[in-house]
């Protein structure tokens, strides 16, 4: 690492903060190239008369690229940094974009897919991994949150601006518009953003001392609340020490067990994305223009629930992550019966996909972060490009399953549907075995994962 040539005493720079924005802003077009397909199928299947497995299948084949390129990536950036295959990548995701706006058949609109989804891969690893090196562990849970919260902000907006661009220029000029912020954001991200907080001229000591607080010391200064033992026994909270290599990463019930649960999580949100737009469509009779805005009603609660779900995290339940998770899984399975059984009125429709959104998403950051107090620095790319590689595995399988049961039940969307129910219980039960964990020095630990 270099040496920090920035001031050295005073106040503490707050750095972390813009690199912290440039990560939501960058993820914010990530989450545009990459959400778009769901409400331009309804045009795309106009043009192109395919079925709704085929239009599932479009959706898909993002997230095998996507999960495909993942741990390549983890492994490069564990010995070179994110700054520059971050900035490649964006670079290469918005190409991709841009070539879609000239697709004449859906195979083609396909195989793009694919490697968009395989130019997009290397971004969430480096964008976590940016978060845990540059953010001490009592704000990793915040930090995180923030950016799992542009993952819905995109959604909030996408829709009404894809449906506007698409009606009035057709379904391709919304790919070229959208490759033009990619583009200016690969160059941004190489400007601002550094591997590690030590490398970068605008932080000075302060600001690195707060950023390498460890665990041990942040917890000395933090009270324990009476009732958090009845929290920890419920979450089996135990003494673990990091996890110092990939092969020990590998061997971790933890890691795969997140893995897993991330799975069946990313199978109901990218489930909704693809088929929220056509469920509005074909099931509740919307036009067009009200799907556009209907559709962007999970993304808003989501945006509310991931942002409060950080802070729930780092200050209801001090750092746990486990709490949350448990949370989005139960509450989530609930709101999607009431879903399905809300009468046909729009405020009751509208409130029901914003709760959905928001107990999905307040406790999805804590998948990502979760991994944080299972790993050091040097192994954390790694165990997420593994989490992020299997989980959105689960949006690859999704939209060709729902696709198969629609064109399979005539269209029944409540059958459908409880798919997403069942998945999330499944999920459930996975995090009741993961052990949350207590960073110790080795020779203080009881449980050596």
């Amino acid at each position: 690492m270099n040496q920090i040539n920035g001031p050295t005493t005073g106040r503490p720079t707050r750095y972390r903060w813009v690199v912290m924005a440039t990560i939501f802003v960058g993820y914010v077009v990530c989450m545009a190239d990459r959400s778009n397909i769901g409400t331009l199928l309804p045009f795309i299947g106009d043009e192109f008369h395919i079925s709704n497995t085929q239009q599932g299948a479009i959706s898909s084949f993002f997230f095998l690229g996507y999960a495909v390129s993942q741990i390549p990536a983890g492994l490069i950036m564990g010995r070179t940094g994110t700054r520059k295959l971050v900035s490649w990548a964006i670079f290469g995701f918005s190409i991709v974009t841009f070539l879609m706006g000239f697709t004449t058949t859906a195979v083609m609109l396909l195989v793009l897919r694919l490697l968009l989804g395989l130019a997009e891969g290397p971004t969430p690893v480096g964008m976590t991994s940016t978060i845990n090196n540059w953010f001490p562990p009592k704000e990793k849970g915040t930090a995180t949150g923030l950016y799992i919260a542009s993952t819905q902000f995109a959604p909030v907006i996408v829709p009404p601006i894809v449906v506007l661009l698409a009606t009035q220029w057709g379904w391709r000029s919304v790919f070229i518009c959208l490759a033009i912020p990619g583009a200016i954001m690969a160059v941004v991200w190489y400007l601002v953003v550094r591997n590690f907080p030590s490398e970068s001229r605008r932080v000075n000591q302060a600001e690195l001392s707060h950023i390498s607080a460890t665990d041990a010391a942040a917890s000395k200064a933090v009270v324990e609340r009476p009732w958090m033992a009845s929290v920890d026994r419920v979450i089996r909270r135990r003494n673990t020490v990091p996890l110092s290599t990939n092969g020990s990463v590998m061997k971790s019930w933890n890691v795969w067990g997140d893995t897993l649960a991330y799975f069946f999580m990313n199978n109901v949100l990218y489930g909704m994305l693809t088929w929220i737009p056509s469920y509005l469509v074909a099931e509740r009779g919307y036009d067009f223009v009200k799907m556009g805005f209907v559709a962007s009603a999970p993304a808003i609660g989501g945006l509310v629930g991931a942002l409060t779900g950080g802070v729930i995290s780092d200050r209801v339940f001090q750092g746990r992550r486990k709490p949350t998770m448990l949370l989005t899984a139960f509450f989530t399975a609930v709101m999607f019966v009431v879903v399905l059984t809300v009468p046909q009125n729009t405020f009751l429709v509208v409130g029901s996909l914003v709760l959905t959104g928001f107990f999905l998403n307040v406790g999805w950051p804590m998948f990502t972060a979760y991994a944080m107090g299972l790993t050091t620095a040097k192994t954390y790319p790694f165990a997420i490009s593994l989490i992020n590689s299997g989980g959105n595995l689960g949006g690859f399988f999704a939209p060709i399953i729902v696709g198969m049961l629609l064109d399979s039940t005539g269209g029944n969307y409540s059958i459908a549907f409880s798919y997403f129910v069942v998945v999330l219980l499944i999920a459930f039960g996975l995090l009741i075995s993961l052990t949350e964990p207590r960073a110790v020095k080795p020779a203080e630990a009881l449980v050596v994962e």
